[in-house]
């Protein structure tokens, strides 16, 4: 048995051209994409599947928990960062997550104590 990791597929230069690509996407664009990504994933573990009956299927509100507070942190960070344009549907989405939270919680949490909400401050229906 060798102790020497599996050979990638991708070649060094397949490396140098993700990181061209990278570099030329603009800062607000990456913070949005990773904000969407964790909306969705959030979304999922909230038990809000797109597809019908598959909803709990995937709930896991403590996975859910974390990646509420994840976006509201991330929110947070970059508010002085991306424009209006970009933060107001954000932080609306962010929101509508942290009540679905909440909905979804057996025991809700406190007003302020809920995901995200040491960010955002306590988020009421």
């Amino acid at each position: 048995m060798s102790d020497t990791p599996p050979e990638s597929s991708e070649s060094p230069a397949d490396f140098d051209a993700m990181t061209r690509d990278i570099a030329e996407v603009p800062a607000v664009e990456v913070i949005v994409t990773v904000a969407v990504n964790l909306m969705s994933a959030a979304a999922v573990k909230l038990g809000l599947a797109p597809q019908e009956g598959e909803g709990d299927k995937y709930k896991d509100l403590d996975e859910a928990r974390k990646l509420v507070t994840a976006l509201a942190g991330l929110l947070d960070a970059s508010a002085t960062e991306i424009s209006s344009f970009h933060a107001a549907p954000l932080r609306d989405g962010l929101k509508s997550l942290q009540l679905a939270f909440r909905e979804a919680s057996l025991v809700p949490d406190e007003p302020g104590q809920g995901p995200g909400e040491k960010y955002t401050g306590p988020v009421y229906g």
